[in-house]
């Protein structure tokens, strides 16, 4: 979608706001975060204690978080016994990297992949203090976070050499670019966890506002929000996410993405098929409000949709 093309965004009844607001809260609330969290990629990133180490982990497994979350574990866990426990450290030396990553694979990558990252981030580390400074400073004088995203995103693979060659993609596919309007869901997840403040999940490093966050969007949460009525959109993209992250605005604006963990793991251990199931759906905790909760397979409760236009900079993906 070009800039000053159209969209349609939900507006809910003030009432099932309400009720959409008490749900989630609920969900954050009931949330075993500490067992939720070593079931999660972040359990990586808390593996370190520097802030320096903090922000490469961060990187690292976000960049690796798609797919089955147990090979994800499994893979990070042998990452993190090839590249120790002072990663910034290791990443002034790409010959000590290179070597460490020899023979490892994940889906699209290979240790090569991996290892450029972390020695460019480095470099972005030195280059700025740190990659919580670089990102501040492309958000700065009036940038959106997309376009911070962009600039940051082409820094890292500039000082990585992280580009596709030949047939294979993994080095591009690592850290993508989010030009294309897609959810960028794995460098929105890396930002939730620099930003947000330090609760156990989210580390609370970078010098940036949460309120500027727009949630990351998996195939959990768009589930989730197809059911919740806050998106009728097939497929996750940039502008879905944000317009998710507008309906959570209006119940915390300024921490709106603090909804996401819950959700997300709410997703993944619920079984929601998108359809009533008794033994499902009767114990999940947003039944009131979503559109399957009653059996009645009823569409979404929206009371009207409104014409909006798209903020400058952002397409239809």
């Amino acid at each position: 979608m070009t800039v000053g093309a159209r969209r349609m965004l939900p507006i809910l009844a003030s009432g099932r706001l309400v009720r959409l607001h008490q749900a989630l809260d609920a969900v954050r609330a009931s949330c075993d975060v500490g067992a939720r969290r070593r079931l999660d990629p972040v359990a990586f990133v808390h593996r370190y204690r520097a802030p320096l180490d903090q922000e490469l982990a961060g990187l690292l497994a976000s960049s690796c978080a798609f797919g089955n979350v147990t090979t994800i574990r499994a893979k990070l866990d042998d990452v993190g016994v090839r590249l120790g426990s002072e990663l910034s450290a290791i990443a002034e030396d790409r010959d000590a990297l290179c070597d460490a990553m020899s023979g490892f694979r994940h889906r699209l990558y290979v240790g090569e992949d991996l290892a450029l990252l972390v020695y460019g981030a480095r470099i972005v580390q030195r280059r700025f203090g740190s990659l919580g400074d670089a990102f501040a400073s492309f958000l700065s004088g009036g940038s959106t976070l997309h376009d911070a995203l962009i600039a940051f995103v082409d820094e890292v693979r500039d000082a990585s050499g992280l580009v596709m060659t030949g047939e294979r993609r993994g080095p591009a596919h690592l850290l993508p670019d989010p030009r294309g309007g897609s959810a960028s869901k794995r460098l929105l997840l890396y930002l939730r966890w620099m930003v947000r403040p330090a609760d156990g999940i989210d580390l609370g490093l970078w010098p940036v506002s949460p309120a500027r966050l727009v949630i990351p969007v998996d195939v959990h949460v768009h589930k989730l929000a197809t059911n919740l009525g806050l998106t009728q959109a097939r497929t996750p993209s940039w502008r879905v996410a944000e317009d998710i992250t507008d309906v959570f605005r209006r119940f915390d604006p300024e921490d709106p993405v603090k909804y996401d963990f819950a959700l997300c793991h709410l997703g993944m251990a619920g079984s929601c098929s998108s359809r009533f199931v008794r033994e499902v759906c009767e114990s999940c905790a947003i039944r009131n409000v979503c559109r399957h909760g009653d059996g009645s397979g009823r569409r979404s409760s929206t009371a009207q949709r409104v014409r909006a236009k798209v903020p400058a900079g952002h397409d239809d993906g």
